[in-house]
């Protein structure tokens, strides 16, 4: 690792089995997981089994597939995980995410395969930075990570799409908005920032140090909050509509 930062706050120490649970990013795909609940949980008829192949297939496609592909293109997490095996973890979730997604599709409307295939492209052009790089910006993480999983739910679930449908993904295109321009400062000082230096002098005469430390932490507790927050409102919402 850069110095003694790790690359991210929930980074383990590389090596061995850990190597692939930092790989996970667990609270972001927590965070974007409950999109999916919460897609499904908003559909006029709820469709327990339906969430569930949801839930596998975007953990496939966004929890592992993505970003091994992401950990392949420059290595930010400094696992030490081999390349090959990177590329193999990536082929076989995709592929397996993509598998579902047609099933699920052959069971209820066709028009769910449009869906199929515009995921499967982002997680290869996201995060591969394909096109030179013109997909991996702000404003789409923002609808790959946070509209689509909540909308492509949505329509496998009720077989439309309907206005509550659209708000909540923009409500899900907003958090991950929020929660993207939070992290971003944080990675750089975590992953490229060699020293950081400096202070803060108070009105009174109070001196506060600028380190690595007071720039990240207060963002990473917030990002660790709506982690929380929203898989706390996704639980919620499916609990509403079981009992």
């Amino acid at each position: 690792m850069s110095g003694t930062a790790r690359p991210a706050f929930y980074a383990l120490a590389p090596g061995s089995w850990r190597d692939y649970v930092t790989l996970l990013h667990p609270p972001y795909t927590l965070w974007h997981l409950s999109y999916v609940a919460i897609g499904a949980a908003l559909a006029p008829h709820f469709r327990p089994w339906m969430m569930g192949l949801a839930l596998a297939a975007f953990f496939l496609g966004m929890g592992v597939a993505a970003h091994a592909l992401d950990e392949l293109r420059g290595r930010p997490l400094e696992t030490r995980i081999p390349r090959r095996t990177l590329v193999v973890l990536a082929a076989v979730s995709l592929t397996g995410a993509a598998v579902i997604g047609v099933a699920a599709a052959l069971h209820t409307s066709l028009w769910l395969l449009a869906f199929v295939a515009v995921g499967t492209f982002i997680a290869v052009a996201y995060n591969l930075e394909l096109f030179g790089g013109r997909l991996h910006g702000d404003p789409w993480f923002s609808l790959a990570w946070g509209a689509f999983p909540l909308l492509a739910t949505y329509f496998a679930v009720a077989e439309t799409l309907r206005l509550e449908a659209v708000l909540a993904a923009a409500f899900a295109a907003l958090l991950s908005h929020a929660q993207r321009r939070l992290s971003t400062p944080v990675r750089l000082l975590r992953r490229r920032a060699q020293a950081v230096s400096g202070r803060i002098e108070l009105v009174d005469g109070t001196v506060l140090p600028i380190t690595r430390a007071t720039l990240t932490e207060e963002s990473e507790r917030a990002l660790r909050a709506l982690s929380a927050a929203v898989a706390a409102l996704a639980l919620a919402l499916v609990l509403l509509r079981v009992t």
